[in-house]
C-alpha cells in the first residue's frame, strides 16, 4: 500500500497536468508546446489516487444516464466512490484481487460504470466485451484474457453455458426472464449482494503505473481480433489529452455516443469526464431516434457531445431547429468526417464539429482543439503530448515536405524515440505483430494520411483493407472465413459499398462452388448464414456473384472492387443486375 504522501504527490501530479490543460484551452499552439504528461512516481492507480481522491463528499453529478422513456438516475462522484467500493469488496471475497482478468460485458447502465471502477481499484484487469458477442467470440476472449471472472447481464448468462473454466460468474438483474426456472443462472453470483456491504473505502493495491489494467479486443486482419494492452498509465494518464481535445471543464455535462466493449466508450464516457470532474451523461436508446436525441440535449442542458458521423448525418436530415441552449463542444470521431455536416451544422447551430483521430491502441492523438481553425476534411493537429508524425511506408523517413507531385502522404505514427504515454504495451501473444507495429523506431497505425504546410492531418485510409461501417471496423478477413463456411461459396472478397448513411456497409463479391447458380435462393441462403455467424455490425448487406479479380499469385484484388464499388457510387449508375441486399427479404432486415 502506498504511503499517504506517495499517493497525495501522485494525485496532486495528475491534477497539476489536468489543471495546465484545462488553463490552455483555445491556445492549441502553447498546449503542445509546453505540456507534458505527469510523472506519478512508481505507486499509481488511477480508480484510488484520481477518481476517490476528487469523489469523496463531493455531490456534483458524476453519472447521468437517460433512458429511452426519457426516465432520469443520475449518481454523484461520492455515491459512485461509495458503489464501487462495495462491488470491489464484493468481488475481493469472490476471490478477484490484483492482476486478475475481468470480463465486463453490460450495457449503458450504471454496474458497468461502477464495476469498472471496482476493478481498477482493486488492481485488477478490465476486459470490457460489448453484450453483441456470441458464445464462440467469449470462449477465444475468455482464454487469451485468462478471464478470472465474468459479469453480465442475467439474460446474457446463456452464452456463457459452453465456456468452461473455473472463473468467478456475476449475474446482473436475477434470472433470465427467458428462463425463469434460473437454469442458465445456476452457478452464479447475484451482483446485488454487493449492495448490502458495509465497505470501507478501497485501499490502494501497490499498482504501479506500468501495470496492466485494460485488456481490449480489436479487429485485424487476421483471423483473430488483436489483444491490446493497457497500463494504469496509458488511458489513464494519456486520456488527459482527449479531454483537451473535447474542450471539457469541470463541471460540463458530456454526452458521448458509443457502444460499451468499444475503446471510444472508455474515452469519452469514462476517462476523459471524470479526468475533467465533468458529468458523463448516457442517452440509452434502443433505436436511434433524432428527434428524441435533440429534445435530451435541449432537456438536459448537455454542454458537448461526441458522436459518430453517422450520427451526425442523420440529425442534419431530421430538422436540427434551434441550438441547445447549453451546448458548446460538437466533436465527431470514429470515422472521416464529411464536410457538408460540419457545414449544415454550423448553419443551424453556429457550432463548428470538430474532427479527432486515434485508435484503441492509444488514446486521442490528432484533433481539432477548441479555438483552432478548422480545416473541413481534416482531423486536425497532433495533440499535447503526443509524438504524431507522417512517415513514408517505403523509406521511414519523415515526410517534411512536397514529393515531386505536390504529394505529402504518408502513415500515421507515433515517434518511439520517448516512449508515448498514451501507447499500448503492445499485443498481447503476438510478437510478430508487435515487431511489425513497433518497426523503425515508429509505431505504425496502418492509417495513410496527408499533412499540410501548417501540420494539419486529413484521413486518406487504410495501409490494409480494414475498413469501418457506421462506427464499427470491420476486417474483411474475418466476414470472408464465416462466407466461405458455406457450401455454395468458393471464394469471397468483402469490401465496403458506399451507403448515405452508415458511411458504408460491407458487400460481398461472391464467387459460387461448382454446381450452384446465382439467384435469389442462393443469395437468401447466404445472407441468412452470415447473419446467424457474425455480429451485428459485421452483417454483410449486399451480395454480388461475381469473378473475382486477382494478382499473377493469385490474390484477390480488393482495390479493384473497392473502386468499382465508389465509381458506382459516383457515378449514380444502376445497381448491377446480380446484386442482392438484405432489405430484399424482410426475414433478414435489422
Amino acid at each position: 500500500m502506498s504511503s499517504p504522501a506517495t499517493a497525495a504527490s501522485a494525485t496532486s501530479a495528475y491534477r497539476d497536468a489536468r489543471d495546465q490543460l484545462l488553463s490552455l484551452r483555445g491556445d492549441h499552439a502553447r498546449a503542445t508546446r509546453e505540456f507534458t504528461f505527469p510523472d506519478v512516481g512508481d505507486r499509481w492507480n488511477w480508480g484510488v489516487d484520481w477518481f476517490d481522491a476528487i469523489a469523496r463528499g463531493n455531490d456534483r453529478a458524476c453519472l447521468t444516464i437517460v433512458e429511452q422513456d426519457e426516465s432520469v438516475a443520475s449518481y454523484s462522484y461520492d455515491e459512485m466512490a461509495r458503489r464501487s467500493d462495495q462491488v470491489a469488496a464484493h468481488l475481493s471475497a469472490l476471490g478477484i484481487g490484483r492482476g486478475d482478468s475481468v470480463v465486463l460485458m453490460l450495457g449503458n447502465q450504471v454496474e458497468l460504470w461502477e464495476s469498472m471502477l471496482a476493478v481498477i481499484k482493486l488492481g485488477a484487469v478490465v476486459m470490457p466485451t460489448t453484450t453483441a458477442v456470441g458464445p464462440g467470440d467469449l470462449l477465444d476472449r475468455m482464454e487469451r484474457g485468462r478471464a478470472r471472472a465474468v459479469i453480465t447481464n442475467a439474460s446474457e448468462a446463456h452464452k456463457l453455458a459452453d465456456v468452461p473454466g473455473d472463473y468467478v460468474r456475476v449475474a446482473v438483474g436475477g434470472t433470465d426472464p427467458a428462463d425463469p426456472t434460473g437454469a442458465a443462472t445456476s452457478g452464479w453470483v447475484d451482483h446485488a449482494a454487493a449492495y448490502a456491504l458495509d465497505a470501507a473505502p478501497t485501499e490502494h493495491p501497490g499498482t504501479g503505473p506500468d501495470d496492466r489494467m485494460l485488456l481490449y479486443f480489436t479487429s485485424g486482419t487476421t483471423s483473430r481480433p488483436k489483444l491490446v494492452e493497457h497500463t494504469q498509465r496509458s488511458y489513464p494518464v494519456g486520456h488527459l489529452t482527449t479531454m483537451f481535445w473535447i474542450g471539457l471543464q469541470p463541471g460540463d455535462i458530456h454526452l458521448n455516443i458509443s457502444s460499451p466493449g468499444w475503446a471510444k466508450h472508455a474515452w469519452s464516457s469514462f476517462f476523459a469526464p471524470w479526468a475533467a470532474e465533468a458529468t458523463a451523461f448516457v442517452y440509452n436508446y434502443t433505436r436511434f431516434d433524432p428527434a428524441a436525441l435533440l429534445r435530451v440535449l435541449h432537456t438536459h442542458e448537455v454542454t458537448s457531445i461526441c458522436a459518430p458521423p453517422t450520427v451526425w448525418r442523420m440529425l442534419i436530415t431530421s430538422d436540427l431547429g434551434a441550438r441547445p441552449g447549453a451546448l458548446r463542444e460538437v466533436i465527431g470521431a470514429g470515422e472521416p468526417l464529411n464536410p457538408e455536416v460540419i457545414a449544415q451544422v454550423e448553419k443551424a447551430w453556429g457550432l463548428t464539429i470538430r474532427d479527432g483521430y486515434g485508435q484503441t491502441e492509444m488514446t486521442a492523438a490528432v484533433g481539432n482543439t477548441p479555438g483552432s481553425v478548422v480545416k473541413p476534411g481534416s482531423m486536425g493537429r497532433p495533440l499535447p503530448g503526443c509524438p504524431v508524425v507522417v512517415v513514408d511506408p517505403l523509406t521511414n523517413e519523415l515526410v517534411t515536405e512536397a514529393d515531386a507531385q505536390g504529394n505529402r502522404e504518408g502513415e500515421i505514427c507515433l515517434d518511439l524515440s520517448q516512449r508515448p504515454v498514451p501507447l499500448m504495451t503492445g499485443y498481447q501473444g503476438d510478437e510478430q505483430r508487435n515487431a511489425d507495429a513497433m518497426a523503425a523506431g515508429f509505431y505504425h497505425t496502418g492509417d495513410v494520411a496527408s499533412v499540410d504546410a501548417d501540420g494539419y492531418i486529413s484521413f486518406v485510409g487504410r495501409t490494409d483493407d480494414v475498413f469501418k461501417a457506421s462506427d464499427y471496423k470491420i476486417s474483411p478477413f474475418e466476414v470472408e472465413s464465416v462466407l466461405i463456411e458455406h457450401p455454395a461459396v468458393a471464394e469471397a472478397a468483402v469490401v465496403p459499398a458506399p451507403d448515405p448513411v452508415r458511411l458504408a456497409v460491407p458487400k460481398a463479391y461472391v464467387a459460387l462452388a461448382p454446381g450452384h447458380e446465382p439467384g435469389e435462393d442462393v443469395a437468401r441462403s447466404i445472407l441468412a448464414h452470415a447473419r446467424a455467424r457474425l455480429a451485428p455490425w459485421q452483417r454483410v448487406r449486399r451480395l454480388e456473384f461475381f469473378e473475382l479479380p486477382k494478382t499473377i499469385s493469385g490474390k484477390i484484388r480488393r482495390v479493384e472492387l473497392r473502386g468499382r464499388e465508389t465509381e458506382l457510387d459516383a457515378t449514380g449508375a444502376d445497381r448491377p443486375a446480380g446484386e442482392w441486399r438484405d432489405d430484399q427479404f424482410p426475414e433478414l432486415r435489422g
